[in-house]
């Protein structure tokens, strides 16, 4: 089984990303990526990325965010040595979808909405393009562009996208190429952030105007699709607004924002996932934050070519911590395995048979291995 899987995502290496890239960016395709049964299992994955907290203000004794740290960890998995991989917020947003490392202007969150300047003309071994900016060209794919070509349904689900349609769409939101990132701060009536959804630095994501829209919608669009495992994409990313994921407080509407609007959020979101048909048939729910207070790093964190280091003052985005649950996940399981966001892309690739994307594909990175899934199929 495990040679059919390999050659399986061998084959979908070579219609991603061509026979060249194919050779050097999915050429990880071994055993000893931590398999287990749940990765042949898992269908649906649900991400939720929060903002801004180091593990010990997020799960320590004086948490102000106990839904997250005692009740979720307590009904799934803690991962205590989880990373961010960059400071500020928009590098890791990147990572966790395309694998590339952090460039000056992902660092500085994009407040000009301009295109990526490569200085080479393809990927180079590790899967990077060399360069800075913020939407990629075309060459650089993300999972989403790995799974439409696997035949696989992925959807962004982005809070409060819309709400002044002045500002940006309610579908495939974004600010437009060149211009200034209208987006950055909430307004009393609008807290979407560009910076807090990845898909829309991608061209081979934005360009396509119809498909974008299909694929990048407002929040409340999760509600219906939860209903049923049919109308449940594969891949469920969810980004909060900028007071309910956590890293505004307090907020403009006179909400605490922080850790208790981001557990808030969680306490009323977790259970409509949990209790949906495809999470409770073959789902994952990943919660974790996009950076901490350090610069730490795990797993050998490598920067872009030519680039800075990836935490601005050091390796890495710090010690964050993640909660996954899962059916096939015992209740208050703990792994203390090092895992960072290019893990997650890894893990997710691995679970929908795919091939790694940037530095997803490095041999020090593992994907959630028996550490993390403790129950079987």
């Amino acid at each position: 089984m495990k040679w059919i899987h390999s050659i399986t995502r061998l084959k979908q290496c070579v219609i991603t990303l061509g026979f060249v890239a194919a050779a050097t960016l999915c050429s990880s395709l071994r055993a000893d990526d931590r398999s287990t049964p749940a990765a042949a299992a898992i269908h649906h994955v649900f991400l939720i990325v929060l903002e801004n907290e180091s593990f010990d203000i997020a799960f320590g004794p004086q948490t102000s965010a106990p839904y997250l740290s005692h009740e979720l960890t307590a009904q799934g998995a803690l991962l205590t040595q989880y990373y961010g991989i960059g400071h500020n917020s928009l590098d890791n947003y990147i990572a966790l979808i395309s694998g590339q490392a952090p460039n000056p202007a992902t660092q500085k969150d994009c407040l000009n909405f301009v295109n990526f300047h490569a200085s080479a003309r393809q990927l180079d071994a590790n899967g990077q393009l060399a360069g800075q900016g913020c939407v990629y060209p075309s060459s650089v794919k993300t999972i989403t562009d790995q799974m439409r070509d696997a035949g696989l349904s992925w959807k962004g689900y982005m809070e409060d996208m819309g709400n002044n349609p002045r500002r940006e769409s309610p579908r495939c939101g974004h600010a437009s190429i060149g211009a200034v990132d209208q987006t950055y701060r909430e307004t009393l009536t609008d807290r979407y952030a560009d910076k807090h959804n990845p898909f829309v630095y991608f061209h081979s994501i934005i360009d396509d105007t119809t498909y974008c829209n299909q694929h990048v919608v407002s929040l409340g669009a999760l509600q219906g699709d939860l209903q049923q495992a049919s109308t449940t994409p594969n891949f469920v990313f969810i980004t909060p607004d900028l007071c309910h994921d956590g890293h505004d407080a307090p907020c403009l509407n006179g909400e605490q924002g922080g850790p208790i609007s981001a557990d808030a959020f969680l306490r009323s979101w977790v259970p409509r996932i949990t209790a949906s048909p495809a999470f409770q048939q073959d789902g994952v729910l990943i919660i974790t934050f996009d950076e901490g207070t350090d610069a730490a790093a795990c797993c050998d964190e490598q920067p872009l070519h030519g680039g800075p280091p990836p935490g601005q003052y050091g390796p890495g985005g710090g010690r964050i911590g993640a909660v996954v649950l899962s059916p096939f996940v015992k209740p208050g399981t703990v792994s203390h395995t090092p895992y960072n966001h290019y893990a997650t892309l890894r893990s997710m690739e691995t679970w929908f048979g795919l091939g790694y994307l940037g530095y997803a594909g490095q041999p020090q990175v593992h994907a959630f291995g028996e550490d993390v899934f403790t129950r079987s199929p």
